[in-house]
């Protein structure tokens, strides 16, 4: 029998890791196998209760506050619906120290797999909570590559102003997307937040159905 593990997959902004875990989850439901998805209540840009990827995926999710236990949560869940095969926690990045410690007990006591999407660093280059722990308890960590507009490996995420420039105080969480936030490489990440350039705001969309 294969045991159940706490899987955490990192990357910097707009690597995919949302559409990666819509993913996911299609396909155990397309098995015939229940999940949960659950997400940060504080990210609302979609909707409360909704969690969405930049091409167009969505699902329904279960909010949770900075102070909820996960664990709970997810018997609760048990108890109403029935068996559960798998969680799945978007931006997992806005987890506290506790909750992830409580999806591990998801995995441990509980016998399901926990796997966790989010960002590894803030716009200081500094490790969120959430991440800080997965990275440290985590049964498994994947990386999910994106690329800086350098053609370097993007490591890192910028937050900019209005005009493409680096602002580098702040408070840690300011919920935003390509218009606030810029992946980049480590270099990039160096040239731009000591005042050297700026950066496109906001990324193109993908043609699709179009010749490339």
């Amino acid at each position: 029998m294969t045991m159940a593990k706490l899987y955490f997959y990192y990357s910097a902004m707009n690597a995919g890791k949302t559409t990666t875990l819509l993913q996911g989850a299609y396909n155990y439901r397309e098995r015939g196998m229940r999940t949960l998805i659950l997400t940060p209540a504080l990210d609302n840009r979609y909707g409360e209760g909704v969690v969405a990827s930049r091409i167009g995926l969505r699902a329904n999710a279960l909010r949770f506050g900075g102070d909820e236990d996960l664990l709970a949560r997810v018997e609760a869940d048990i108890a109403a619906h029935g068996a559960l095969h798998c969680v799945f926690v978007d931006e997992a990045q806005f987890l506290s120290r506790a909750q992830v410690w409580q999806l591990s007990d998801v995995v441990d006591r509980l016998g399901i797999p926990a796997l966790a999407y989010g960002l590894r660093t803030d716009f200081r280059g500094e490790l969120f909570e959430g991440s800080r722990y997965l990275l440290a308890w985590a049964d498994h960590l994947e990386e999910i590559k994106t690329i800086c507009h350098s053609g370097r490996k993007a490591t890192m995420v910028v937050r900019v102003d209005e005009h493409g420039r680096a602002v580098t105080d702040g408070p840690q969480v300011e919920i935003g997307g390509n218009e606030r936030y810029v992946s980049v490489s480590r270099a990039e990440f160096k040239k731009i937040s000591q005042g050297n350039g700026c950066i496109e705001l906001q990324q193109p969309v993908l043609p699709l159905g179009e010749s490339l």
